[in-house]
């Protein structure tokens, strides 16, 4: 199932937030002047804008994924609390959970805003002492109370008070007696805190304070994420790497390099709150992990190309997804040479292989490669050349030059890759690559596959797909010329 039908089956799941929640103001205007109090510039207000910030903003994600939220949190006994609360409740988001201290002021960022959207500086309210006891004992008693009701909890931490060694320990644990998934964006450099959760999400800056170590290769990327994991006993770290994408590290030793997918940059805010939203909406749904990350790639796209914290939706990636594989898809058309690079990094994918003329493609075409991308995670499509299509099929052949019918089968989403081979059969491009799986339509004996040999002696396989009766560029040609 690729990207677009997972997000088109996302059901509606009970997700929990637990963490930090604060209400991020903007004022905007205009600076045509400096003070003469001092030497700064005066910003003459023009309007005014409250957003959802922090763990209150991964909840608005997940609702905009059409999600029920529930939200555990702190606020003070103040008007940013109450205001803070009629944005969720306008967002329907549950805040039967949320917990008042009167000792205590509601997190406020304010930002100031100038021409071109241009942010001139910041000022927070915020205290960063410990919560009480009677706070803290409050926390996990709702917790308890109401933890059999949701599907996957996520704890956004932001270390502002609300979550300590103790209470982070027992949310966790709480959550897996009851067999439920804790996912955890990560701030304070402490192992203890975060121990046997499902998930770890730090950036590279919150990787190297948790694990002291150096974080500037992708190399030693892996190497810090995978002694987060070994000392947190989690099942997964997912580190963010800007730019860069993603690395996940699992339990079982597997290590993924997710290449970000962001096109368009304008303003990070919020972005590692888009991921592990989207995280928690995918696993939640059951979806595989590589593909929940990938979805979560995408939705950061769109978050980081608007301005300030944004909640992205579900069509919004969606668009996203087929906007970028459209400006990527001749990226897919690589040289025997460039693959084999490119597979070297993806060792762990099941790469299937099938080859073809692909004259006048038609929908037996794209039915069968279809059905070929289904059998594993990379499919490689191998295209005669001219000269070859001219050997195989005659002088009149291809109709199609090759660069076009490499360019068509490129922009098919599940195609993952597009090589040309010169000689009249791909077995020196299968000899290089050693794909998982050979597959040809139903019209092959396996015994007559090109590369049979090859695949299986390593432990791969031929399979052979059903075939479209009466679907064959001949027989299109045949109807053209009326024959």
């Amino acid at each position: 199932m690729n990207l677009i039908e997972q997000l088109d089956n996302i059901q509606k799941k009970n997700v929990l937030v637990i963490g930090d929640i604060m209400l991020d103001r903007y004022y905007f205007g205009t600076s045509n002047r400096i003070s003469p109090e001092a030497p700064v510039p005066v910003l003459k207000k023009k309007k005014e804008k409250m957003v959802l910030g922090g763990a209150a903003n991964v909840s608005i994600n997940i609702k905009k994924a059409k999600q029920n939220v529930a939200i555990i949190s702190l606020i003070g006994n103040d008007n940013d609390g109450e205001t803070l609360t009629k944005i969720l409740k306008e967002n329907d988001i549950d805040t039967s959970l949320l917990i008042k201290d009167k000792d205590r002021c509601t997190i406020v960022k304010n930002r100031f805003i100038g021409q071109n959207n241009i942010q001139m500086f910041r000022f927070d309210e915020e205290i960063e002492a410990k919560i009480s006891n009677n706070i803290n004992e409050k926390l996990i008693e709702l917790l308890e109370k109401n933890i059999s009701k949701f599907d996957i909890v996520v704890i956004s931490d932001y270390n502002k008070g609300l979550l300590n060694v103790n209470n982070t320990s027992k949310i966790i644990d709480i959550a897996n007696k009851n067999n439920i998934k804790t996912l955890i964006d990560v701030k304070e450099p402490n192992y203890e805190k975060y121990k046997n959760s499902f998930l770890i999400k730090p950036n590279l800056s919150e990787l190297h304070d948790i694990t002291k170590m150096p974080v500037d290769t992708e190399e030693q990327i892996e190497v810090a994420a995978k002694e987060l994991l070994k000392n947190t006993s989690c099942k997964y770290v997912l580190a963010t790497r800007g730019k860069d994408g993603m690395t996940l590290v699992s339990s079982d030793g597997e290590t993924n390099n997710i290449k970000c997918e962001t096109r368009e940059v304008y303003d990070v805010t919020g972005a590692g709150d888009t991921v592990i939203s989207y995280l928690a909406v995918g696993l939640s749904n059951n979806i595989p992990i590589k593909d929940a990350i990938q979805i979560s790639n995408y939705a950061a796209g769109v978050g980081v190309s608007k301005m300030g914290t944004y909640a992205v939706k579900i069509d919004e990636i969606k668009k996203y997804v087929l906007d970028v594989n459209d400006t990527e898809y001749e990226e897919k058309i690589v040289t025997a040479e460039q693959l084999q690079k490119i597979l070297k990094e993806k060792d762990n994918k099941k790469v299937v292989f099938t080859n073809g003329c692909f004259d006048i493609f038609h929908v037996g075409h794209a039915r069968y490669l279809r059905q070929a991308s289904k059998l594993g995670d990379i499919l490689i499509v191998g295209v005669n050349s001219d000269n070859s299509v001219k050997r195989l099929k005659g002088e009149s052949r291809p109709i199609i030059p090759e660069n076009e019918r490499m360019e068509l089968l490129a922009a098919l989403e599940f195609v993952s890759y597009v090589v040309k081979f010169e000689e009249d059969t791909p077995y020196n491009i299968i000899e290089k690559i050693k794909p998982n799986i050979i597959t040809k339509g139903g019209d092959y004996n396996k015994e007559d596959v090109v590369g049979k040999d090859i695949v299986e002696s390593y432990g791969g396989e031929v399979v052979i797909c059903p075939f479209i009766d009466s679907r064959s560029t001949t027989n299109i040609i045949k109807k053209i010329k009326g024959e």
